[in-house]
């Protein structure tokens, strides 16, 4: 099965739907500059913004994506003005309001990392309630970065390693990959816990302190649009670019040239 999608006037390509990434992790950049350059104010942006998400998960969904985890709040987003920042820890109700119904429609479950404990109660109440609503969905996870912040997530990582070495649990030598992985806050995903893609939005070519371990060998593709105006063409488009790159994890593609 296959998805067309015109690239340009000229030249038409196809999606394999058999190869879409399983966990697509996406940087939501460019809310201000756009509203900045309709002449609207910056909360404009980021209502606007949490519209794009509803679209884009149902995308995501629909083309079969496992997981799709979406940077909406850093733990560096505190330093932004108080203003925008009230705004912000509002949206979630808002966003899970009126969304929460659709979710269930298209099976979709809602799970957030981050250090939640540190947002106004009323955001937590509102996360919460979504992850519980969603809980029995079977399909794709929306997974919310909120109040996160990868640096911090490797500490709390290291800081419990560090307390299981110091009870005997484990000893230092013993300490893998997957010791680390099973610490990190992506434990709960399984074997969908690294994205194969990772999308920045608004032409900023910068990880900002997200998924750092689990990155290590993602493909990053970065779109000049700001995160207003994508839609579930530009996902396609984002996902053929990935589809047309050699992943070989630090060894040598095996293909036909390779072996001549």
């Amino acid at each position: 099965m296959f998805f067309r999608k015109r690239l340009s006037k000229s030249n038409e390509q196809q999606i394999d739907m058999q190869r879409i990434p399983h966990h697509i992790a996406i940087i939501m950049d460019g809310n201000g500059r756009w509203a900045k350059a309709k002449g609207l104010p910056r909360i404009a942006g980021h209502q606007r913004g949490m519209d794009v998400v509803k679209t884009m998960t149902i995308a995501a969904s629909d083309l079969g994506v496992k997981v799709l985890t979406l940077y909406a709040f850093s733990t560096e987003n505190w330093k932004r003005p108080d203003n925008e920042v009230q705004f912000l820890m509002k949206l979630p109700g808002r966003f899970f309001d009126t969304f929460v119904p659709e979710l269930i429609e298209n099976n979709v479950r809602v799970e957030v990392m981050g250090y939640t404990d540190q947002l106004p109660v009323g955001t937590q109440k509102a996360v919460q309630a979504a992850v519980e609503q969603t809980a029995k969905n079977t399909g794709m996870v929306l997974n919310f970065a909120l109040n996160y912040g990868a640096r911090a997530e490797i500490i709390t990582g290291v800081q419990q390693i560090a307390e299981q070495v110091l009870a005997g649990q484990i000893k230092p030598d013993q300490i893998t990959e997957q010791t680390m992985a099973t610490h990190l806050m992506t434990a709960s995903l399984g074997e969908y816990g690294d994205p194969e893609l990772l999308i920045r939005t608004s032409g900023e070519e910068r990880v900002s302190n997200f998924l750092l371990w689990q990155l290590a060998y993602s493909e990053f593709v970065f779109l000049t649009k700001h995160w207003p105006e994508m839609d579930a063409d530009e996902l396609k488009r984002a996902i053929l670019i990935y589809q047309n790159r050699h992943r070989r994890f630090g060894g040598l593609a095996e293909n036909k040239s390779d072996k001549e």
